[in-house]
């Protein structure tokens, strides 16, 4: 991992992209992307998660998280444990026409990656960038609630169910637990950020 995209500071929020091995799109059944839910909320009423954005993609997620206990990397570390656990087994045990292929690739996967015998569900690392003012915090929500329409998934960014921009929109989403970032320098940016999500 390049020492510019590591998690130096604990406490602040940072900006993380997880993506799967071999970039496999497991997250285009629904199945697996409840699951990213479920963990994410979990994490945020037991962990000590904060989070201000997300949105799941077909083989990748991206965060904007902080913790509350300034033990960033731990809270991540502990959900992509429990996440690819979570992920074989719904592999394993649920329908699934892909299965063979899916878990071929994610053994070879672990040919490069000494800790993990079986199976490796997420690349290694975070591609964590800090946080570093209001301006940044919201260009990063900008680009993570636009990537399903620039994807071509939605016409409006509020319409994707698996990401944070309905809670900014609406006041709600399938992730309840989303901490919106909103004070007065950020209303500015906010009101231009929804004008332009509506706009799609």
């Amino acid at each position: 991992m390049k020492e510019g995209y590591t998690i130096k500071d604990q406490t602040r929020a940072h900006f993380i992209t997880a993506t799967v091995v071999d970039w496999i799109d497991v997250f285009s059944r629904q199945i697996y992307r409840d699951c990213i839910i479920e963990s994410l909320s979990y994490c945020v009423r037991n962990k000590g998660m904060v989070l201000y954005g997300y949105v799941i993609m077909t083989n990748h997620i991206h965060l904007i998280v902080q913790s509350k206990d300034g033990a960033l990397s731990d809270v991540l570390r502990d959900f992509k444990k429990f996440t690819a656990t979570r992920i074989l087994d719904l592999l394993q045990n649920s329908p699934e026409s892909r299965r063979e292929w899916i878990f071929e690739r994610l053994h070879k996967a672990t040919f490069s990656h000494t800790r993990n015998k079986n199976y490796q569900v997420w690349q290694a690392g975070n591609h964590a960038e800090e946080i570093y003012s209001e301006k940044f915090l919201w260009s990063k929500l900008d680009y993570i609630h636009l990537n399903p329409v620039r994807s071509g998934f939605v016409a409006k960014a509020s319409d994707y169910v698996y990401s944070s921009a309905s809670n900014y929109i609406h006041g709600n989403g399938v992730l309840e637990e989303v901490t919106l970032a909103d004070n007065p320098v950020a209303d500015v940016l906010k009101s231009w950020t929804i004008s332009r999500y509506n706009s799609y």
